[in-house]
């Protein structure tokens, strides 16, 4: 991008008064100040979160029930546990998604 001179500068802000007036100019300018002052605040709250999710958090130890001792299962008894398991971790990570939230 190549550099501004002092002739542009002024060709711009002799073109911004034109286009705004005398009068709109400072109030246009100071729109656009906290426009960007808002932008610049909501682009780095999501940097911060962005940054705190990306962290992975340490593994809390789970604690299964113990089996009991091997006896064979049946296949209706074993897609039982399954889905019995598979319903508790679901519940699990309901409940660390609402805890971040």
């Amino acid at each position: 991008m190549p550099n501004l001179g002092v002739m542009e500068w002024i060709l711009i802000l002799l073109v911004l008064i034109l286009l705004f007036g005398t009068k709109k100019l400072p109030d246009t300018a100071r729109a656009l100040g906290q426009s960007l002052r808002l932008f610049k605040k909501e682009t780095s709250k999501l940097n911060d979160e962005d940054d705190t999710s990306s962290r992975p958090e340490p593994a809390k130890a789970v604690q299964t029930p113990p089996l009991p001792p091997a006896q064979p299962m049946s296949d209706e008894e074993r897609a039982r546990a399954l889905e019995e398991e598979a319903a508790r971790l679901r519940a699990r990570a309901a409940a660390q998604k609402t805890k971040e939230e």
